[in-house]
């Protein structure tokens, strides 16, 4: 959710900078766009539009602007407080425009600060809690903007990360940040600010993450890092290991489509040097030093929300039926709230894609407190749950831009599996088992590479119900939570109303909706339970329900009870094929949404991080 970028450097790359990287941010969802540059003269030029950032290119090269410094600041704005428009776009002013700054988070007791500043005198113009910060900020600056900031901060209550400007400082840049995500990347003379690496990798891969409660002050080219009591930090420069053409489409038409396509690498580098068929075992080098902890665990909880959640669900599966412990997956934002049974033999695994999840956050947090052990799955490095986990397992999968999850799903799902195998080995699982386990989770690669090809078929299906509103998507054991999935995703995609159930549930008080204008995307691949779908689908079948199947190579029953099926590989373990069926389900959500002429990649309303509660 929004996007910050903030440059210190040179004048000819300020603007470029600043868009390019408001750009390479789009994919975490937005609605206007902003920057402000400070000008030879010492004023500040702010220009700022609703809608798509190419508005705001438009605006920026309409306009006479004055000659400028190599510093400025850029956000994309994803409304919390007050609607979407000009008013509330970012960048934010203070009272006289002496301060200007970006911001990400939420301002909690906004309304309390602002309430104490309207006294002063100050008067607002926009519905946002970020105008409060820059208000306070200007209030109390008496000449050191650094000085301003942290006295601000004082009383500020909530999560934010912020980049702040003064045109009596015009040689100087702050960030700070707190809850939302804030990193540096530096490149010679060049300090390059952002919500994640995306926003900079374009110029440079050496960062630096901040922690929270801490503060970048770039001042006359030179950096310093303090926390909020103003005590100089000593802090790591990272590399980042992906490069430009990671985030970039490579000639695929939409970043979902090159995701899905994807697959077979990403589980190639999701497991690589992580299966050890020899001895049936998993080696997760970020879980070493926590290995006599986890040994003692008696029950495991996994945290998630959205498509995190659902793969947290297969990975509950996976827990009990390999490694015989009780389980459970729980939406992060609830979890805080259920005051669930926790203690120093529970195991929480975070799983959050961007690893900045704020709800996900605020549940390690609580585990923490409770003395759980916490360890993490997240595909971003350096991001705020891998660095405040016990330990942790990264994805390895590149960025995914796209805001609907797909590669990162598979990840998760795979590694959850790893997981439960890991800790099967300790609990009594047997060698051959787990070298079963370990054989199919080598062939997925090959198994998507199969998938693939029902690019054109999963189209053509989708073509032939396109305009229906109302989906089902039904499964049973493992692919109870592959419907779920299927159903979000063609739902994010594409508005189209879906419900994911499990067969099972079916006949009781959904099936009252069925009728012929409702189909129903069956999983029905070969599994212990198969069975038990084939009479859930008669069911619906006698109910004038259309029947699309998700079936396993070879299998000719299906036909005789569907109008329409795919068929996908099958594996020989039944913990594997949910996997295969999904990438089946997302060829279809995005030849679904792409036939009704959508912005598959950033779907309306939706954000790719949820960066505030």
């Amino acid at each position: 959710m929004c996007g910050i970028v903030g440059y210190y450097g040179k004048q000819d790359q300020v603007l470029d900078t600043l868009v390019s990287g408001l750009k390479r941010l789009e994919y975490r969802g937005y609605d206007s766009a902003g920057v402000a540059i400070i000008n030879k003269d010492q004023e500040f030029t702010c220009i700022k539009e609703v809608g798509k950032i190419k508005n705001l290119e438009n605006k920026i090269n309409n306009q006479n602007i004055p000659e400028f410094k190599g510093i400025g600041i850029a956000h994309t704005r994803w409304a919390t407080h007050g609607v979407p428009s000009v008013e509330n776009a970012h960048p934010h002013s203070g009272q006289d425009q002496k301060i200007f700054l970006v911001h990400n988070g939420i301002i909690e007791n906004y309304q309390e600060i602002k309430d104490k500043l309207t006294n002063e005198g100050v008067t607002f113009y926009s519905q946002t809690d970020t105008e409060v910060l820059a208000k306070l900020i200007e209030f109390n600056y008496t000449g050191d903007l650094k000085e301003a900031v942290l006295k601000s901060l004082e009383v500020v209550q909530g999560a934010y990360a912020t980049v702040v400007l003064a045109k009596n400082e015009p040689d100087r840049l702050i960030a700070v940040k707190k809850g939302s995500p804030m990193v540096l990347g530096l490149n010679g003379d060049e300090y390059i600010l952002g919500s994640d690496v995306s926003a900079i990798i374009s110029k440079t891969r050496e960062v630096i993450y901040l922690e929270d409660g801490e503060m970048i002050d770039i001042n006359n080219g030179q950096y310093s890092v303090c926390n909020l009591d103003n005590q100089s930090l000593d802090k790591d420069i990272h590399n980042i290991d992906w490069d430009e053409d990671a985030a970039s489409k490579e000639g695929y038409e939409h970043f979902l489509i090159k995701e899905i396509l994807e697959q077979p690498k990403v589980i190639k580098d999701s497991v690589r040097g992580r299966l050890l068929p020899d001895t049936g075992d998993i080696k997760f080098g970020g879980l070493i030093d926590v290995m006599d902890k986890i040994k003692e665990v008696n029950r495991v909880i996994i945290l998630g929300i959205g498509t995190s959640f659902y793969s947290a669900k297969l990975g509950e599966l996976y827990f009990e039926s390999i490694a015989n412990i009780p389980a459970k997956a729980e939406m992060s934002p609830e979890f805080r709230y259920n005051d669930a049974v926790i203690d120093d033999k529970t195991w929480v695994i975070a799983i959050s894609q961007s690893g900045e999840t704020a709800d996900t956050i605020a549940g390690i947090e609580e585990a923490k407190r409770k003395g759980a052990l916490v360890t993490g799955i997240v595909n971003s490095v350096g991001s705020p749950i891998a660095r405040i986990t016990d330990a942790g397992v990264y994805n390895q999968i590149g960025p995914e831009i796209s805001v609907a999850s797909t590669k990162a799903f598979t990840s998760q799902a795979t590694l959850l599996l790893m997981h439960a195998i890991l800790l099967g080995r300790t609990r009594g699982l047997g060698y051959t088992q787990a070298e079963e386990l370990i054989s199919e989770i080598k062939k997925l690669p090959e198994y998507f590479e199969k998938v693939a090809l029902l690019r054109g078929e999963t189209k053509e299906l989708a073509s032939k119900y396109i305009n229906y509103d109302n989906l089902v998507y039904v499964g049973r054991k493992y692919n109870y939570p592959i419907a779920l999935e299927g159903a979000l995703k063609i739902k994010e995609v594409s508005y189209v109303h879906a419900e994911g159930l499990s067969a099972g549930e079916f006949k009781h008080g959904f099936i009252a909706l069925i009728d012929e204008k409702m189909p129903t995307i069956a999983i029905l691949t070969k599994d212990s339970v198969y069975d038990k779908m084939v009479s859930n689908v008669e069911e619906i079948r006698a109910r004038n329900g259309k029947i699309i199947a998700i079936a396993s190579e070879g299998d000719e029953r299906v036909e005789s009870i569907s109008e329409d099926v795919i068929y996908v590989p099958r594996s020989t373990k039944e913990e594997i094929q949910p996997l295969i069926n999904n990438m089946a389900l997302q060829l279809l959500a995005y030849n679904f949404a792409h036939g009704r002429g959508l912005d598959v990649d950033k779907p309306r309303n939706l954000a790719k991080s949820v960066t505030v509660e």
